[in-house]
């Protein structure tokens, strides 16, 4: 059954699902321009979720398949896609810079969304880690492919995500194959271990403040500040951290700005407690230049909300 969502307006179902699946030839994620749609549940029997935005902030969100009443679509879409943050302390910092305001203004809309677990936080973060985003999604790519259930939708398909059971169980030289380092193999199982073992509580972490949840992800191995990082941000909604040391970052901000001379320390420090806004708008810059998404007014909206 259908359930109608309410969205603390502004809010952007296309932004925030191109956000969220970083590329267009995401396999996981899937927004063909109205709706969003992803397996969720049990890998080997998944359910569907699919979204579409009704209204400047109101969604229709529908669960359908396997186990369909196990899920609360209303709590799936809040963490999901951040429905329910109120971004008007990032929206009055960014005001008062010249080179973002115009890229926050066009944007305006887009929340901060959030994996579905901590599991896909961590693979993503750590496929991730020190390569492009189209060769690490690539990569992520072919392994889903490989190892995941994949369901007919239309006329494509969608993955579920595999587990963390399914990629201990995978051939080290197979992963490699598809283009995963021998590190970021050992770290993947790694972090399934934890996982499984209960070392990495998804629930127990969600409670700590930011810089405890932070040293609790880097004693794990492949895990450093970066990726803990990413994995605080896209999978804990933790607004309040950005990754450094990110060499797209540098060129992002230097591409949107159209200066070599900006501190972005500066800059995050002027952010305040949600700088990690700037890590998905930067994003959208990369793909508005690109082509794959169009900046407009949101549902409703007027460009001088």
């Amino acid at each position: 059954m259908a359930t109608q969502v309410a969205v603390r307006a502004p809010f952007r179902l296309d932004l925030t699902a191109n956000v969220l699946r970083r590329l267009s030839t995401n396999v996981v994620d899937r927004f063909d321009g109205t709706t969003y749609c992803r397996l969720i549940g049990d890998t080997n029997a998944p359910a569907l979720l699919s979204v579409t935005q009704t209204g400047p902030a109101e969604l229709r969100a529908e669960v359908t398949g396997s186990g369909e009443n196990r899920f609360d679509p209303a709590a799936l879409v809040a963490r999901l896609l951040g429905i329910e943050v109120s971004l008007e302390p990032f929206y009055r910092a960014a005001a008062g810079i010249d080179w973002l305001a115009p890229l926050v203004l066009g944007a305006r809309g887009v929340k901060p969304p959030r994996y579905p677990t901590v599991w896909e936080a961590c693979v993503n973060a750590i496929v991730y880690q020190q390569i492009s985003i189209h060769a690490a999604g690539a990569i992520l790519r072919r392994v889903i492919e490989r190892y995941a259930t994949a369901l007919a939708i239309g006329d494509g398909q969608l993955y579920a995500f595999p587990g963390p059971q399914t990629l201990i169980d995978a051939d080290v030289e197979e992963l490699r194959g598809l283009g995963m380092s021998v590190g970021k193999v050992v770290s993947v199982q790694a972090v399934a271990r934890a996982i499984l073992a209960g070392e990495i509580d998804e629930a127990a972490l969600a409670l700590l403040p930011t810089p405890e949840l932070m040293a609790s992800l880097v004693v794990h191995r492949g895990i450093g500040p970066w990726t803990a990082a990413v994995v605080a941000l896209r999978g804990f909604g933790r607004l309040d951290l950005f990754p450094m040391n990110d060499s797209g970052v540098a060129r992002s901000v230097r591409d949107l700005s159209g200066r070599t001379d900006v501190d972005v320390e500066a800059l995050l420090a002027g952010l305040g407690e949600q700088r990690g806004m700037l890590y998905y708008h930067l994003l959208l810059g990369r793909l508005v230049a690109r082509g794959d998404v169009e900046l407009a007014a949101a549902p409703g909206e007027s460009q001088s909300a």
